[in-house]
């Protein structure tokens, strides 16, 4: 595991969708990291399927899954997880086998249910850092996920009530499901970083790094 003051930097970003993984991802690309998307890895590896649909994008990728309630989403969460794994599983061995690569990895939200193997794997690769909501932030994420969504494995969280609306189903359940991963984010993660540190509007890729040093230093000094 390295930290961002050495050389090869190797950093993973976990937490849910919105809470801004993909935007520093792309914030440390521009200034010169090397980065990969799992999202976009695993859109390319459903191409097929989703053309034979008419789909693209990540949203594309939302729209071919499906919502909770519809009959093929079970199988298609399931196929997804399955692209998930391969990806990640590609990407950890290359960090294994040349250990002076630098990468920023964007991972998905689903990606604490990939195994605990394949995870003990990349938390040893990499920084793994957690970018956590608070609550108020938590029912933002909600709300962009009913405005936007993006995939989301809900892995049986999803459990409507009898005659419940599925928009109704999703705002009662999607907050336990938040809640259940923020405590797997963070048993996995080296370091957490809440999403309100990120918000100055100055904040540059260098200072975001500096942010990780700081939470290590915090996460090591907790522990002694």
């Amino acid at each position: 595991m390295t930290t961002t003051s050495k050389t090869p930097l190797r950093l993973a970003f976990v937490g849910m969708s919105g809470s801004g993984k993909t935007f520093w991802t792309r914030k440390l690309a521009d200034a010169g990291h090397p980065a990969l998307s799992c999202d976009d890895r695993i859109e390319e590896r459903l191409r097929p399927q989703l053309a034979h649909g008419g789909y693209e994008g990540i949203g594309g990728v939302a729209a071919w899954m499906g919502w909770p309630d519809s009959p093929h989403y079970a199988a298609r969460e399931a196929q997804y997880l399955r692209e998930e794994i391969t990806v990640l599983e590609e990407t950890v061995a290359e960090l294994e086998n040349w250990s002076d690569r630098s990468l920023v990895l964007d991972t998905t939200g689903s990606v604490i249910y990939t195994g605990d193997g394949l995870l003990r794997r990349l938390r040893a690769q990499v920084t793994i850092v957690h970018l956590a909501a608070s609550l108020e932030e938590q029912q933002l994420l909600i709300e962009r996920y009913l405005n936007d969504p993006k995939p989301v494995l809900w892995r049986g969280a999803f459990q409507p009530l009898q005659g419940e609306a599925p928009l109704s189903a999703v705002k009662r359940c999607y907050p336990g499901l938040t809640a259940e991963r923020r405590s797997r984010y963070k048993a996995l993660a080296h370091c957490t970083i809440p999403i309100r540190e990120l918000r100055h509007v100055s904040l540059d890729a260098a200072g975001l790094l500096r942010l990780v040093e700081q939470a290590m230093d915090r996460g090591i000094r907790c522990r002694r």
